[in-house]
């Protein structure tokens, strides 16, 4: 497979996923071994008006070594001038653009998981922010890359694997359109009208029930479903992750009880969590068990008093093109996409109506993980605590 898709996928990632303006400033975030699509993002960008291409790099094999000689009291510690930088995208109303997918597998496999957990970087609060407050056009696209690909096509020679998981990422990326940046405003068009349907039913509670999972995430009454696009505080629109096939709400943290399984491995800062499950009760995780990678995950929800709790629950039906592959991606952007989920730590406030947001989950980390499947039913419940389903075998029924 030629490369001519990178440029395509560039393109995509600025006007249709960023929405970049002209005189803007973009802010884009990479790995090691994803040069060659951050300098065409750099190309789009400056084609689309750009004032300036910020590039930040995070190294995991850097962040192996902090893991492995740093002093122990200094592993949480994170500079404080990366804060700064993130305000000040927010108070440009810079435009941000991620690029996602595991560079190095297996990194951290020789680290103490407990000190590989307390190094929370390259993610931080003031980043976290920026979202939150829709301050900012973002979005997140995925990079192929050799490391990426063995992991996914362990099977297949090195070439091999990388033409399979381009072939999968044009694919899902709808790249292979006449005009994919169309075609991502007429699905973020269908999303925004499942998300307003969603919205409009009497829905109190999701109750999730499948193998291990037996799971009910309480709403807010005022809780609203959004998907298929956001808007950053003045209104400009744009599309935080690309592909996206997900609806979303921000449910009451205070509301979540039972046990969950996931469904698909956790990517985790380069740490693959397998087997994950989760006991609930009164809002809280109050057990954590894993096959693989459990103590990177209990850090992570020890940050903070909120990332023990929901910040958002999503569903995934079968009308999307990622699920349908049957590939496991081990990369949060795409597989979130291919299963319902939900997510620990902040809360989404677009979610939720006014007179709850103060209610809403608030946190420093924002951790996705998989929970849905052809196996897992979801249940509407109503304010009466009558039960209905929404989501069976990957189709809404309502």
């Amino acid at each position: 497979m030629d490369d001519n898709w990178l440029p395509a996928l560039a393109d995509l990632a600025v006007r249709g996923g960023a929405n970049v303006q002209p005189g803007q400033v973009v802010s884009l975030s990479c790995q090691p071994g994803q040069e060659r699509l951050a300098r065409e993002v750099a190309h789009a960008a400056y084609r689309a008006g750009a004032k300036y291409v910020d590039v930040t790099w995070h190294d995991p094999f850097v962040k192996r070594a902090r893991a492995l000689h740093a002093a122990e009291d200094t592993l949480d510690w994170a500079p404080p001038w990366l804060g700064e930088r993130a305000k000040h995208l927010g108070r440009m109303s810079a435009a941000v653009v991620s690029l996602s997918g595991p560079v190095a597998p297996g990194v951290f496999d020789d680290c103490d998981p407990v000190r590989v957990a307390r190094d929370r970087l390259p993610s931080i609060p003031e980043t976290m922010a920026l979202v939150m407050e829709s301050s900012v056009n973002w979005t997140v696209v995925p990079c192929p890359n050799p490391a990426w690909a063995a992991m996914v096509f362990p099977d297949l020679g090195a070439d091999a694997a990388l033409t399979r998981l381009a072939e999968a990422i044009v694919h899902v990326c709808r790249l292979d359109t006449d005009d994919p940046v169309d075609a991502w405003r007429r699905r973020g068009a269908e999303l925004a009208e499942r998300a307003a349907r969603l919205s409009e039913m009497p829905i109190d509670a999701l109750h999730f029930v499948g193998p291990g999972t037996d799971l009910t995430v309480g709403l807010f009454p005022s809780s609203r479903w959004l998907g298929g696009g956001e808007h950053r505080r003045d209104g400009l629109a744009h599309l935080p992750n690309i592909p996206t096939e997900e609806v979303f709400t921000t449910p009451d943290p205070a509301r979540t009880n039972g046990v969950v399984s996931a469904t698909l491995p956790l990517d985790l800062a380069g740490t693959l969590v397998e087997g994950l499950r989760v006991r609930f009760e009164g809002g809280r995780a109050v057990e954590i068990t894993a096959d693989r990678g459990v103590e990177a995950m209990r850090g992570r929800m020890a940050a903070d008093d909120g990332a023990a709790r929901l910040g958002e629950v999503a569903l995934v039906d079968g009308s999307g093109r990622i699920g349908p592959l049957g590939i496991t991606f081990n990369d949060t952007l795409l597989d979130e996409n291919a299963a319902s989920h939900i997510a620990l730590g902040a809360a989404y406030p677009a979610g939720v109506g006014a007179e709850h947001r103060a209610a809403a989950n608030v946190s420093d980390i924002h951790v996705d993980f998989m929970i849905g499947g052809p196996e897992v039913v979801v249940r509407a419940v109503a304010p009466d605590g009558t039960e209905s389903p929404l989501l069976v075998r990957g189709e809404f029924t309502a």
